[in-house]
């Protein structure tokens, strides 16, 4: 691989994958017959290695992959799995589809918004919680549902449950 492509600087900041994750990139690109094909898990992959993906972020993935920048910030933006801006420790998203809303979602989110002193789009002070509003999880017949980061889901939620789960996610010890 040519340096160039190893590193890419935008704001006075360089941006480059360590020699772990430049591997994995590598290992990546086998598995898809053209290097453009490859672009959402490198985007996932770039979003583990740097927290979310700024502007620095996907100008670096753009350089290292080949491709226009257009493409890159057009699979970043279009996504919702992949963060435009740092996120807390844990990701709350509030699914407000029309299940969850018949189901309590407002309640829920508005008890979330009272607790944590922010609103969808934000992250607390102390950086352990990013609140948003999810468009759709899948979960409707467990309504409503808020989905922690990429991973687990919390089904059948009240305001009482709601409050619960942020209070062991708030003692919970980093990890």
């Amino acid at each position: 691989m040519s340096s160039k492509a190893t590193t890419a600087s935008g704001h006075g900041a360089d941006v480059a994958f360590s020699d772990e994750v430049l591997a994995e990139y590598e290992e990546i690109l086998t598995h898809y017959p053209q290097r453009r094909a490859a672009l959402m898990p490198v985007l996932w992959l770039a979003q583990r290695e740097f927290g979310w993906l700024s502007a620095d972020v996907m100008a670096y993935v753009a350089r290292l992959m080949e491709l226009p920048m257009g493409w890159v910030e057009g699979a970043a933006t279009f996504y919702t799995m992949y963060y435009k801006r740092p996120m807390g420790r844990c990701h709350l998203q509030v699914c407000t589809n029309i299940s969850c809303m018949l189901r309590g979602a407002e309640e829920v989110l508005s008890a979330v918004r009272r607790h944590l002193e922010i609103e969808p789009g934000e992250t607390t002070p102390d950086g352990k919680f990013s609140l948003d509003r999810a468009e759709c999880l899948g979960s409707c017949g467990t309504a409503p549902v808020i989905q922690l980061g990429s991973g687990p889901y919390y089904e059948n939620l009240d305001v009482e449950a709601t409050l619960a789960l942020i209070e062991r996610l708030s003692t919970a010890k980093e990890g």
